[in-house]
Parts: C-alpha cells; structure tokens; sequence
C-alpha cells in the first residue's frame, strides 16, 4: 500500500523506497511496541504513507531538484503526467473542496475530513468516542451538505 501511494504522487522508485522507510520510522515513533503495530489500521498507515510522500515533494519544491538529476530519470513521469494546466485545474479543484469543507458545521466537517483521509466510519466512531449510528448520521449528511456546495459552486462530475 505504502509503494501504490507513493507511485500515486509520481516518485521514482528510489524515493518510494525513501518513503516506506519514512513510514517505518513514523510507526516505530508513534508506537512502543510490535503488538501496538500491528493493531493499527490501514488507514492510519495509508495517512502516513500519503503524509511521508507529500513531505518529500514539499522538501523537494521548497530546496529545489538536486543538480544531479537528470532529465532521463524524470522523462517517464513527465509522461505520464498529462498537462501543467492539469495539475492547475486539479489544484484549484482541491482548493475549493477544501473552502466549501470548511463551511461545514464543525462536527460534521471533522467527520467528513477523516472519511475522505481514509477512516472506515467504525475507526472514525472508535476515535471521537461517538455511537456509529451518530457517526454515521454525520457523514452522510455531511457529504451531502459538500455535495450540495459544491455544486452550487459549479463543481460537477460525472454520474456514477
């Protein structure tokens, strides 16, 4: 899981083998113990993953591509990305989710945020201390309160 998270982000092979350590790390800081390990759930592990990838693009913008690079190592995945303007609209895109989230009722948001970093509703249940049912009724209502903003923002998409 942790190696598809970092070929999601576009990282070479090197860089996801930096980032599975990077995960590693992170576990070993967050937890005592082998069993505490092991009873994490995937999702946890998936933020983690997805936190340490997004870490070293930041690290990599902010410092700028080493001058060893070479322009070979990173043809494929110019490639495979499609184009700038792209990742322009898909960087808007997430900027509006995330302003239309944010005018959500607290409760509803915080829900609706740990759903879409990948909680299962039963570990979002678990971790703010709610009955499922209430977890439940937050996030659908929730997500259909997003829906709803979005869609009077013009954001639509296609029918599933």
């Amino acid at each position: 899981m942790v190696r598809s998270v970092g070929a999601r982000h576009g990282l070479s092979d090197a860089d996801v083998d930096d980032v599975v350590q990077d995960v590693r790390i992170r576990l070993w800081r967050s937890c005592t113990t082998t069993e505490q390990i092991e009873r994490l759930g995937t999702s946890y592990v998936y933020r983690a993953a997805t936190t340490a990838a997004l870490d070293m693009l930041r690290r990599r913008r902010a410092h700028g591509a080493a001058v060893t690079d070479c322009v070979d190592a990173h043809s494929e995945q110019l490639a495979a990305r499609s184009s700038a303007s792209d990742a322009t609209d898909a960087h808007d895109l997430e900027r509006q989710v995330l302003a239309a989230l944010e005018t959500l009722p607290l409760a509803r948001r915080t829900v609706v945020r740990m759903y879409l970093s990948g909680y299962e509703r039963e570990e979002i249940a678990e971790l703010l201390g709610w009955t499922e049912a209430k977890t439940r009724n937050l996030l659908y209502r929730g997500l259909d309160d997003l829906r709803a903003r979005l869609t009077t923002m013009g954001i639509t998409w296609p029918p599933t």
